[in-house]
């Protein structure tokens, strides 16, 4: 059991998270083996970002305190929150690749803290499962080559035709 004073001070390391953070993501971590979670940690703070275990009582203040009316206790098993200062898609990308294959990890959802803006954990899932953002660059040169590629070889075939 915390102490009033503990829960405060917990509180506003919280809110200093939450004000140095672009984006939240809440997974339930429920099961998961502590060196797993560290080595999330870790990656996590690769990118700069943080894991912490919050209490949802004490999210809510969190966030209230930040202006934005979200009830966490909707949301089940033990909240884990993702602090970065990067954009959804990246965070959800790292938090989707450790999610990946672990039946007791789930993204239960996410916060873009610039819209103030909720995303459900289905909509985090999908963010994370993108690849990135070069291969997607990559693909879309891809497909605008292609009719390009098309005209050029029947352009080849009608010089083949009239030789």
């Amino acid at each position: 059991m915390k102490t009033k004073a503990q829960k405060k001070e917990a509180i506003e390391s919280g809110v200093k998270g939450i004000k140095a953070s672009e984006t939240l993501v809440l997974a339930d971590f429920t099961g998961v083996p502590t060196a797993e979670l560290n080595s999330f940690r870790k990656t996590l703070r690769a990118m700069g970002a943080a894991f912490a275990v919050v209490k949802k009582r004490l999210f809510k203040l969190m966030l209230k305190e930040q202006g934005i009316e979200f009830d966490p206790k909707s949301l089940a098993g033990q909240l884990g929150v993702v602090f970065s200062s990067k954009d959804l898609v990246e965070t959800a990308g790292v938090t989707y690749k450790f999610s990946k294959g672990k039946e007791s990890f789930k993204i239960l959802g996410g916060f873009d803290l610039k819209e103030k803006k909720f995303f459900e954990g289905v909509d985090v899932t999908r963010y994370g499962a993108l690849p990135p953002r070069e291969i997607l660059l990559g693909q879309l040169v891809g497909m605008l080559t292609v009719p390009i590629r098309q005209f050029m070889t029947v352009l080849n075939e009608r010089a083949k035709k009239i030789n």
